[in-house]
């Protein structure tokens, strides 16, 4: 394990800030999360990690020693590829193995390290296979326990999952989780896949445009976004706003009800249009207007609404966030 500190990291590819000032610590052990969209800068800050790209700016430092200058396979850094990169010809027990070839381990001590790893990941049955005669799923293990088989003091992981379909990476979510809690080594995961950012981090480190806009735990970043941008990425379906009185009132669509005259206090009403009402199975989306926002709410399935009608509906004022309507940082109150 280790514990991982950013200090003023920075990198510029000409005019592009494509990492702008990063600081953070990530603590030994902990499951990290990097999350933001496409040009967001989280991959090229996984690559400054691996050193698989030299910083403009700033420091990279690993349980108290500085590494920019320190070689890629020097760092005790494994990373783990989108396409897993493994060799086609190779089995499975040959691609898992193949760091420690390199590094010219003894076979007894090979034999040893590629079993371990297979087994916590539980393709110990797969090792005398080849990539085109297992599972996407499967891919992915491969890659992870190659990985290990380093015993990496932190690990990097550049969407893993994504090539997998639906079903398949909730299942591997779960494993993946599993396997880090079990061997504790201080993981960063790069994804723009807010699920699995959920689902993950101990963490989560929201970015854009080459900054960090939040950090803080998934509960954190869920119920209390400190912007607009947090707000509006996180949650699906995402946050609605409203202006009002020149301010931006969010609020999440699970919260939006209609309206119960008896408890009216400490609530906010609106005026609901619903032009659209889809039926998830165990719950409803509707899709309407408040004034000249759209909005949506997250209903039960039994609730009778109407398309084309309009009905009140209320938000608990504790479930309300305040976002200045210029900078779109988060207020503490409204003006009256």
């Amino acid at each position: 394990m280790a514990f991982v500190e950013l200090k003023d990291l920075t990198k510029h590819f000409g005019q592009v800030k494509a990492v702008d000032g990063v600081n953070l610590e990530i603590s030994a052990g902990e499951f990290l999360v990097l999350l933001g969209p496409s040009g967001s800068g989280k991959t090229t800050l996984m690559r400054l990690c691996a050193g698989l790209e030299q910083p403009t700016a700033g420091h990279l430092i690993i349980n108290g020693q500085v590494v920019n200058d320190i070689p890629p396979r020097e760092r005790e850094i494994a990373m783990v590829f989108q396409s897993y990169a493994l060799y086609p010809h190779k089995t499975v027990f040959k691609n898992i193995a193949f760091p420690l070839t390199v590094e010219k381990l003894a076979k007894k001590e090979i034999k040893k390290k590629v079993e371990w790893s297979a087994d916590l990941l539980g393709i110990g049955h797969l090792l005398d296979r080849r990539p085109a005669q297992i599972s996407g799923g499967e891919k992915q293990r491969v890659a992870i326990a190659r990985a290990l088989v380093r015993t990496p003091k932190v690990l990097l992981l550049d969407e893993p999952l994504s090539n997998l379909d639906a079903q398949v990476r909730h299942t591997a979510r779960v494993e993946l989780k599993k396997f880090q809690q079990e061997i504790g080594v201080t993981t960063i995961y790069v994804t723009h896949d807010q699920a699995e950012a959920m689902g993950l981090g101990d963490r989560i480190a929201v970015m854009k445009s080459g900054k960090i806009r939040q950090i803080g735990t998934p509960d954190d970043i869920y119920h209390h976004p400190v912007d607009i941008f947090v707000a509006g990425f996180i949650g699906i379906p995402p946050m609605n706003f409203v202006e009002q009185n020149g301010v931006i009132v969010g609020f999440r669509p699970e919260v939006f009800h209609p309206a119960d005259p008896a408890h009216a206090e400490n609530r906010i009403s609106f005026r609901f249009r619903i032009l659209r009402v889809e039926n998830l199975g165990s719950n409803k989306l509707a899709y309407g207007t408040i004034g000249d926002a759209n909005v949506i709410a997250n209903l039960s399935v039994r609730m009778s609404i109407e398309e084309g009608k309009e009905y009140d509906f209320s938000v608990r004022k504790a479930d309300v966030r305040y976002y200045d309507k210029e900078k779109g940082a988060r207020i503490d109150s409204v003006r009256s």
